[in-house]
């Protein structure tokens, strides 16, 4: 069942495709916690849900939640939804496994502080706005043994991704790697990213990451 998508909130791509398979990869018990930051539609968190884990989503746009809780409603599917920046909603909280598909896109100045559906891609001058923030304090939420599953494009740097979860302690490696055709977003910036370096001239394809870090027992 495809998942209602209002207005202003992320509508599920091939980013959340890809994770979502790295998540059925990934070996879980029945009953294993499991958080998705910056859930937008609920589709990572129902998809981790289906497994039988015990899954919170957290989103910082109410569109979003509100969105969340009506699709795991007509699926079925219980759902903890929280609202708040990041990790905040769950400070304290441990966790077997944590998901992001978090905004990556780097964006010119005037687009420092994004506003409205454009917070779920935008993500400062490098595209690390929000990684750099995942980095540095997911390590804390994660039980010994849990794991960070992320996505994110290699426009926003992979090597500073792992080189920022080895220096927390986490084992970190880049697992999968997917070239894409341009998406809307990307299409429409190709022409800033070109100046600014972080594309070459002939480049159509955007290739993206899935980064695994895991912390030792």
């Amino acid at each position: 069942m495809n998942p209602l998508v209002p207005p202003g909130v992320y509508s599920p791509q091939e980013d959340t495709d890809l994770l979502t398979e790295a998540l059925f990869e990934e070996p879980l018990p029945p009953g294993a916690d499991v958080l998705d930051v910056g859930t937008g539609t609920g589709a990572l968190a129902l998809a981790a849900a289906r497994r039988g884990t015990r899954v919170t989503a957290v989103d910082v746009s109410w569109r979003a939640v509100c969105a969340a809780r009506l699709n795991a409603r007509m699926a079925g599917l219980p759902l903890r939804i929280r609202r708040g920046d990041l990790f905040a909603p769950v400070r304290g909280q441990r966790f077997d496994l944590i998901l992001s598909n978090p905004p990556y896109v780097p964006a010119p100045a005037e687009r420092a502080r994004p506003r409205g559906a454009a917070r779920a891609w935008d993500a400062g001058g490098d595209g690390r706005l929000i990684l750099d923030r995942i980095c540095r304090e997911a390590p804390e939420l994660l039980r010994p043994g849990g794991v960070l599953l992320m996505i994110h494009s290699a426009l926003s740097g992979p090597e500073r991704t792992l080189a920022h979860l080895h220096e927390e302690g986490l084992r970190a490696s880049v697992t999968q790697r997917h070239f894409i055709p341009f998406g809307p977003v990307l299409r429409q910036r190709a022409g800033w990213l070109r100046r600014q370096g972080m594309l070459a001239a002939d480049d159509e394809k955007e290739e993206l990451v899935i980064v695994r870090a895991e912390l030792p027992v």
